[in-house]
């Protein structure tokens, strides 16, 4: 069973594009871990301090191992933050 993840992430106020510039290089890295299908940053239009991130695993396991791997990855600035993350998890159901 295909696992989506969707994380918003409020950064601190005015920080949202400093936050972004980060990412990408996270973004390969992770996008290189068995089962990442997909891990992909967006920031709002309207409010330049939410980004979301949309998260694809090939199956629980790939999950457990990715958050495993987090565990020992350097975290992003807590002072580009504004609180915790929200993250929702979805069972993957393709509809097209």
């Amino acid at each position: 069973m295909a696992i989506r993840l969707i994380v918003t992430i409020t950064a601190a106020a005015g920080k949202g594009d400093e936050l972004a510039r980060l990412y990408p290089e996270r973004m390969r890295e992770i996008m290189e871990e068995p089962g990442c299908e997909q891990f992909e940053v967006f920031q709002s239009l309207l409010n330049p301090d939410r980004l979301v991130l949309l998260e694809k695993w090939s199956d629980p396991a790939a999950l457990e191992d990715h958050a495993q791997r987090n565990k020992a990855r350097k975290p992003m600035p807590p002072e580009l933050r504004a609180g915790p993350s929200e993250r929702e998890d979805y069972e993957y159901k393709r509809t097209r």
